[in-house]
């Protein structure tokens, strides 16, 4: 068992105990696979789409909802860590009906939604990006891997 903290938080109390812990297992076996210290800390927030809309506009300056937005702690990658101490690597902020619309919209199940919204959310924390479209495929082709591993394909 590996030694990370992912602080699930369940603002909008819809998620079951089983969401939750999918989530949670399926952002573990990502902080593995993408070879995160251990130690290293990361929160996952599920949100009404006010909430996220919220934080969309004063973070982005764009007023309105989205899936996912993820706050990075750690951007300094140079920054030398102190022995012992937790590698913070962020928040990941999903919105719950956006998660239920997305599913609907791409014939996939909440959980698929769920967790590939973690795991999207995660992957930018890291670095990784989609802002060409070979940036996008790496990222997408990561997240598909991940997902699958967990019986999650599309």
């Amino acid at each position: 068992m590996s030694n990370y903290t992912i602080d699930i938080i369940d603002e909008t109390e819809a998620l079951s105990a089983e969401e939750k812990t999918l989530v949670s297992t399926v952002l573990e076996s990502a902080l593995v696979e993408e070879k995160v210290r251990e130690e290293s800390e990361l929160s996952v927030t599920f949100v009404s789409d006010e909430r996220i809309r919220e934080l969309n506009r004063d973070y982005r300056d764009k007023d309105q909802p989205t899936d996912v937005l993820s706050f990075a702690l750690n951007e300094d990658e140079g920054e030398i860590l102190n022995e012992g101490m937790p590698n913070l690597i962020g928040d990941i902020v999903i919105s719950i009906p956006r998660a239920k619309e997305q599913a609907k919209d791409y014939g996939h199940d909440f959980k698929r939604e769920l967790c590939f919204l973690a795991v999207h959310g995660f992957l930018h924390l890291i670095g990784y990006d989609h802002e060409s479209e070979k940036n996008e495929t790496a990222m997408f082709t990561k997240q598909e891997e991940i997902l699958t591993k967990h019986g999650l394909e599309k």
